[in-house]
């Protein structure tokens, strides 16, 4: 008699050493999961925020507390770009099976999509150029960043309310 060997495959990325990797490097994760134009974009980043901490730039408290937010954002990116990756790699015939800590997608659910956080990245870069050709002084912005904190919980709650009402 033969006993069968069943030998299961191991998923594609690993997300802790995507997570592991991106927090050594900022966008070292996202190109272990060969996700090339977003590694090189979180890279320029990374790179743009810690040269705005310098005293050139009169650095802010809010600066480095972008700096620090984007470089969890950029690890839990990573993580989750690689259970991505492998959630791709496990479809058989055009039908997808989840991952165990991911529930099925309902039927005839659509994806939600918003313009908000293009409009908020469009606005910070007019603002990032702008201020590049000394049209405008980041002193006097930072006066106002409290603004962005009250639009971002305005936009949660006009969401909230958006879902309650379908």
């Amino acid at each position: 008699m033969t006993d069968k060997i069943i030998i299961q495959k191991r998923p594609p990325k690993s997300p802790a050493a995507a997570g592991i990797l991106s927090g050594f490097f900022p966008g070292a994760g996202t190109l272990y999961n060969g996700q090339v134009e977003k590694a090189i974009l979180y890279i320029v980043i990374f790179a743009g925020l810690v040269t705005f901490q310098t005293r050139a730039f009169s650095p802010q408290p809010f600066s480095g507390i972008i700096l620090g937010f984007f470089y969890v954002y950029q690890i839990i990116d990573a993580i989750n770009g690689a259970k991505e990756v492998n959630r791709k790699a496990l479809v058989e015939n055009g039908v997808e099976k989840p991952l165990p800590d991911k529930p099925a997608p309902a039927a005839g659910a659509a994806p939600s999509s918003s313009v908000f956080w293009g409009a908020v990245l469009m606005a910070l870069g007019v603002v990032f150029l702008l201020a590049n050709f000394d049209l405008l002084d980041f002193d006097r912005i930072f006066d106002f960043w409290p603004v962005v904190v009250i639009v971002i919980g305005l936009k949660m709650v006009a969401d909230y309310f958006s879902k309650k009402n379908d």
